[in-house]
């Protein structure tokens, strides 16, 4: 098997994943492509974009985050606050809920297990 990889993450065409279940300001509609699943389905890899909105989250597995575009920030339901960015890395853990506010059409690549 060769190894995965893409050399310019812009490139990948991304697939229409619809609107948010759980919106709360705006219709924030995602985006993404899974790039790579484990066979046995323990992990996955892929890229991930939102356009503006917010609306309530909750990871549901481990998920280690780069952002590659846009602004926001998440909102954990403790009151914590984590800006985001291009540059931005983040490691949400499986159970993470709160709030996502995007600002401007957010990408992300992500990993999750």
């Amino acid at each position: 098997m060769s190894t995965p990889h893409w050399p310019n993450a812009a490139s990948v065409a991304l697939d229409d994943w619809g609107e948010s279940a759980s919106p709360i300001a705006g219709s924030p509609r995602a985006s993404g492509k899974i790039l790579f699943q484990h066979p046995n389905g323990s992990s996955e890899c892929g890229l991930w974009s939102c356009t503006p909105g917010t609306r309530h989250i909750t990871f549901a597995a481990d998920e280690f985050c780069h952002f590659l575009s846009g602004r926001g920030s998440y909102v954990r339901d403790n009151g914590e606050q984590i800006p985001v960015e291009a540059g931005t890395l983040v490691f949400f853990p499986a159970g993470w809920t709160g709030t996502s506010i995007i600002t401007e059409t957010l990408t992300k690549a992500f990993m999750c297990r």
